[in-house]
């Protein structure tokens, strides 16, 4: 959603051009809401059928194994997820707006920018609120003790294999 954010944010009105973040975000929280289990509304369970008909187009082949209420359900809590990822999406570009102005210099003035480049001006972004921990129950409460740690792993140098030499055959003296 950072496209139609940075829309909003700098030319105050949006365009078509975000369409695709749209699309994409829509997808993933339909499938988190729907296959995932990462919403309280619904729960830890999957929603509706998996088999789709390629020539079809993929949605209509795709049952639906739920009422009318639980698709009202899962319409809301779709659009709660979008809503709360453009605003988020918003308030990061506002609290970083000097950042996204000189990635806009350096792209205007390069076209391009590679990996390294990117990291050096991201390097600068300001953390927003950062979000509470969520396993999808007010009873399961997230240990404070952080996962382990795992120890870098010993890089072995690989063992050149000697290459199979042939045994001359013996002659008979012939």
């Amino acid at each position: 959603m950072g496209g139609r954010a940075a829309e909003e944010l700098i030319f105050h009105d949006p365009s078509t051009g975000a369409s695709n973040d749209i699309e994409k975000a829509t997808e993933l929280a339909r499938a988190m809401v729907t296959q995932y289990g990462m919403t309280e509304a619904i729960g830890a369970i999957k929603l509706g059928g998996g088999a789709s008909e390629p020539f079809l187009g993929r949605d209509y082949g795709h049952q639906r194994d739920y009422s009318e209420n639980i698709a009202g359900v899962v319409d809301r809590e779709i659009r709660r997820l979008i809503e709360n990822a453009h605003q988020e999406a918003f308030d990061i570009l506002v609290a970083n707006r000097k950042i996204l102005d000189e990635m806009v210099i350096e792209l205007l003035e390069k076209e391009t920018l590679n990996k390294d480049e990117i990291a050096a001006i991201f390097k600068k972004v300001k953390l927003v609120t950062k979000r509470p921990a969520w396993t999808g129950s007010a009873t399961r409460i997230p240990s404070e003790q952080p996962p382990v740690d795992v120890p870098e792993r010993i890089v072995v140098a690989p063992v050149k294999a000697k290459k199979p030499t042939r045994k001359k055959a013996a002659s008979d003296g012939k």
